[in-house]
């Protein structure tokens, strides 16, 4: 499905297991994203953005953002023509927010509250 747009979630537990390697000693995965070929991880202590480079995918780019470092976020909804959401982050320091745009299997509703859980601490 993904290759068609279809942004969904993903097992927590499997996430868990796929990205072992990236997350620190007793680090859990609350919820995870993919996002076409991209995949977001929202952990008990930072955001994690895997993004897939090249024709491949074989190039992969790891974020870590700390919680603390998110001075904002806003999130677009769908529209009647425009079928995709948005999630834009802020990090202190940079002018320019990351931003990820969520196709119709992810309900942008749930990604923000998962933020707001994290960051609001």
């Amino acid at each position: 499905m993904a290759l068609f747009g279809n942004a969904h979630t993903v097992d927590p537990a499997q996430a868990q297991q796929d990205y072992a390697r990236l997350l620190g000693h007793g680090e859990q995965v609350h919820a995870a994203f993919l996002l076409i070929r991209d995949t977001i991880l929202f952990t008990d202590r930072r955001l994690i953005m895997v993004d897939k480079q090249g024709i491949t995918g074989k190039k992969v780019e790891y974020h870590s953002v700390p919680y603390r470092s998110i001075t904002h976020f806003a999130v677009e909804t769908a529209g009647t023509f425009d079928l995709d959401a948005e999630l834009k982050i802020w990090i202190s320091g940079s002018p320019t927010p990351i931003e990820k745009t969520f196709t119709k299997g992810v309900d942008i509703y749930e990604v923000q509250a998962i933020l707001t859980q994290f960051v609001a601490r």
